[in-house]
């Protein structure tokens, strides 16, 4: 279970899933520098690496991988992996050389440790599908599983960097799950998905929101864009609360 730390009880499900399919549990905490852009939140990510440690423990895990950044990018590292396609858009387009650090990180972390398995949230939706791309086309033997988004009780999808929002942020911070749902049933309904995400865009700022990155209906797989989903798809959304940006998804059946 690949982490960058500062955990919570959607990692710890993360957890629960992999001890469901396997009779050892190693998670790895690496916050990773290559998959943040110049002027992103690599300083100041929540760092708690002791009590990470005692949650871990807490939850059964067997082994905990604390690489450092100089072990993980040695002097002469010039090796990054890009993967096309499920990569490009939403938080591709807003984070450039996000997933291409993501891609690299994540492949040097299940060679170094060859699990059977490795389990990875569906909130980074992208991330995953990036992530199962990336060992399909690399033969890495790894099987990819996906688990579902934790949320809190009014909704918010439970995130490491919830803890930069002020209370009033905290407050409105739901609507993006809300907003979305609205979305996401509209499209059920047979509404056209462009729509539907311009309404979803002027709702969040309605609500409180600084900008939307994106809310777009992509196809659950490839993320291709869709209109009208004839099979399963997803209502992908990222919007800035403040300082902090927020992602979220769900599934449009």
């Amino acid at each position: 279970v690949p982490t960058m730390g500062a955990l919570h009880e959607g990692h710890l499900s993360l957890l629960a899933k992999a001890r469901e399919q396997a009779d050892r549990v190693v998670a790895s905490i690496f916050v990773n520098p290559t998959q943040f852009g110049p002027n992103e939140d690599f300083t100041r990510y929540p760092r708690q690496e002791e009590t990470d440690l005692a949650l871990l423990e807490k939850a059964g895990c067997d082994l905990v991988y604390l690489p450092t950044v100089a072990a993980m990018y040695p002097e002469g590292f010039s090796t990054a992996i890009s993967v096309a396609g499920v990569s490009e858009g939403l938080c591709g387009a807003c984070r450039p050389g996000h997933f291409s650090g993501v891609a690299t990180v994540v492949a040097k972390l299940l060679l170094q440790g060859l699990p059977d398995i490795a389990v990875f949230g569906e909130k980074d939706y992208q991330q995953l599908q990036v992530i199962k791309r990336l060992v399909l086309d690399l033969d890495i033997p790894v099987r990819i599983l996906g688990a579902p988004t934790l949320r809190e009780a009014d909704g918010l999808a439970k995130s490491s960097r919830n803890a930069y929002l002020t209370p009033e942020e905290r407050r409105i911070a739901p609507a993006l799950y809300k907003i979305l749902s609205d979305a996401a049933k509209r499209v059920q309904g047979g509404e056209a998905a462009s729509n539907a995400c311009a309404d979803a865009v002027k709702a969040l700022i309605a609500a409180g929101f600084a900008r939307a990155d994106y809310i777009e209906v992509r196809d659950a797989e490839t993320l291709a864009p869709v209109e009208h989903p004839t099979a399963t798809a997803r209502i992908l959304g990222a919007a800035w609360l403040g300082r902090t940006r927020l992602i979220d998804n769900l599934p449009i059946k």
